[in-house]
């Protein structure tokens, strides 16, 4: 078998910085089981992931959420054995797996983002695990199903969009974002930024906020994007074989998601759920209720003036769940980020399975637990959708 040593990319959060390796190492065991296991290694005073692997695949390394770069490892011939540290490195160039700059999901700033390396974490990690049949290869052709889904474009959901990391992180990918969230002023800072950023970019779209009505009443808003970042313009270099992006985002509740869609069904659903102590909502559901993240740590808790009862991420996760896997077509994955202080791995595993869902519980998915702050201990889950299901 081959040597090799991935350089992970630095991250501006030192506490997720101190936990990327640990993580990239779960992430490369669970997105690419046919590598050795992977382990941290120290050369010359640089921190690499190493690893080994008899047929390496670089688009499966270069879709890795914390790589930077890649090299072949081999002992130098001058130096003893005994010196694991002395080492020749061999770059490898790794093909291009973004068909839009990153700058998508890091110019966004404000206080409660999840971080983008994690979100790009989540969302590989859960793509993983899709097996459904309606994934498209960029080019037009038949791709295979399965673990290797570095050429297929899939419909990503997220239920708790907030203000789209999510939806820019799978855009960036190059697969089509789906969103639902309710806090209007997030929606429409949203939408202002991807209008802003497509223009500037001199990207080929299209996007318009339109009004939502049933009955004659306003139930909301709607934003409608497309990008094709495979055309060439004056201002923007054509991205070979990128494929065209769609984009839809409703104002609403996530309890409602399926209203809103209707009968469209997704290929995986991705979100990270909220971390704070309560999540305010009514039963008539017309006090807003906040996505915000973290509750304690400054983030909005939800509680709305005008609600008569406030829930738990726990309730919203148990009520919220069962619609999202309704929404899944058959072989697709729901992926999930939450705050393990407010529900235990155990608990959240239960709802999943009792809304038919298969739990990814085991090995390396047992490996991405890491403290945020000291009131927040996230925690990822993915789990799948049974292909024997009709969707």
């Amino acid at each position: 078998m081959s040597a090799y040593l991935m350089l992970l990319a630095p991250s501006a959060n030192h506490v997720y910085a101190a936990e990327t390796a640990t993580l990239a190492a779960a992430e490369l065991a669970v997105t690419s089981p046919d590598l050795g296991a992977a382990v941290e290694r120290r050369v010359a005073g640089v921190d690499y992931l190493a690893f080994e692997a008899d047929d390496l695949d670089p688009r499966k390394i270069a879709a890795q959420s914390s790589v930077l770069a890649l090299f072949g490892s081999e002992p130098a011939a001058d130096v003893p054995t005994t010196s694991p540290s002395e080492v020749l490195l061999r770059p490898i160039e790794l093909p291009r797996s973004d068909v839009l700059d990153d700058d998508l999901v890091t110019i966004p700033k404000y206080r409660g983002k999840t971080n983008e390396l994690f979100t790009r974490l989540l969302l590989h990690v859960t793509l993983s695990q899709v097996t459904t049949r309606r994934g498209t290869a960029a080019a037009g052709r038949d791709a295979p199903t399965g673990h290797d889904q570095t050429r297929r474009q899939f419909d990503v959901l997220d239920p708790l969009a907030g203000r789209g990391t999510t939806l820019l992180t799978a855009w960036t990918a190059g697969h089509n974002a789906y969103g639902v969230e309710l806090d209007t002023s997030a929606f429409e800072q949203f939408a202002g930024f991807l209008k802003t950023y497509l223009r500037r970019k001199r990207l080929k779209h299209t996007a318009e906020v339109t009004t939502v009505r049933r009955d004659g009443r306003m139930m909301g808003q709607r934003l409608d994007a497309t990008a094709r970042p495979g055309e060439q313009t004056r201002g923007h270099r054509a991205v070979p074989d990128a494929p065209q992006l769609a984009m839809t985002m409703f104002t609403g509740d996530t309890r409602d998601a399926a209203v809103l869609f209707g009968k469209r069904k997704f290929d995986a659903i991705v979100t990270d759920a909220p971390y704070g102590v309560v999540h305010g909502a009514t039963d008539a559901r017309r006090a807003p209720r906040e996505n915000g993240k973290r509750g304690s740590a400054g983030h909005p808790t939800g509680h709305r003036p005008g609600g008569d009862r406030d829930r738990s991420p726990a309730t919203l996760l148990a009520d919220a769940i069962p619609v999202w896997a309704g929404q899944l077509r058959a072989g697709g994955a729901l992926g999930l980020s939450w705050n393990t202080y407010g529900l235990s791995r155990e608990d959240l595993a239960a709802i999943c399975t009792d809304a038919g869902l298969e739990v990814r519980d085991d090995g390396p998915w047992l490996q991405f637990a890491h403290r945020v702050d000291s009131s927040i201990k996230r925690d990822l889950m993915v789990a799948v959708k049974p292909a024997r299901l009709v969707s």
